[in-house]
């Protein structure tokens, strides 16, 4: 009986940090300086996602256990395919869907589930136990507040 071979390859930058069980889907593309931590846990990101520079995905909850056995057995986390994870962002988050886009700066916990076509915009921070239901948009906007001036400006 003949084996079969399977050879499926990630462009991983070097200077990328992956530690522990991870498993990277074939035309997944990881920038430089990623640190991609599966502490707690197997890790698993799906083909055709791209993870950009200064992103952070960690496995590490001290809470990732799924029974109280001896041995416990750790919960695996899963990104999904077509996943953008952009310049800066941190996700924790155990279940992520498929095309989902975490822009820059923004966090996502441990206990958030996003389903699919998600969008968590740039510097948005969630740590809710929720699931984000499919092809929501989550965005911060800062508001410019005009109004009457109340004291004359002083020119020097």
């Amino acid at each position: 009986m003949k084996a079969q071979k399977s050879v499926k390859i990630a462009p991983v930058c070097a200077a990328s940090e992956i530690r522990g069980d991870v498993t990277i889907g074939p035309r997944t593309v990881i920038h430089s300086k990623a640190p991609i931590i599966a502490e707690a846990g197997r890790m698993v990101i799906a083909e055709v996602s791209l993870i950009e520079k200064q992103v952070l995905i960690v496995n590490a909850h001290p809470d990732n256990i799924t029974s109280e056995a001896e041995n416990p057995e750790l919960k695996p986390m899963i990104i999904g395919t077509n996943s953008m994870f952009q310049v800066g962002c941190y996700s924790q988050a155990m279940k992520i869907g498929d095309n989902n886009v975490i822009k820059s700066k923004a966090y996502v916990g441990t206990n958030v589930i996003l389903t699919s076509g998600c969008i968590i915009g740039a510097c948005c921070n969630l740590n809710t136990f929720e699931v984000i239901p499919e092809n929501t948009v989550i965005y911060v906007i800062f508001h410019c507040i005009y109004g009457p001036q109340l004291l004359n400006p002083v020119i020097c």
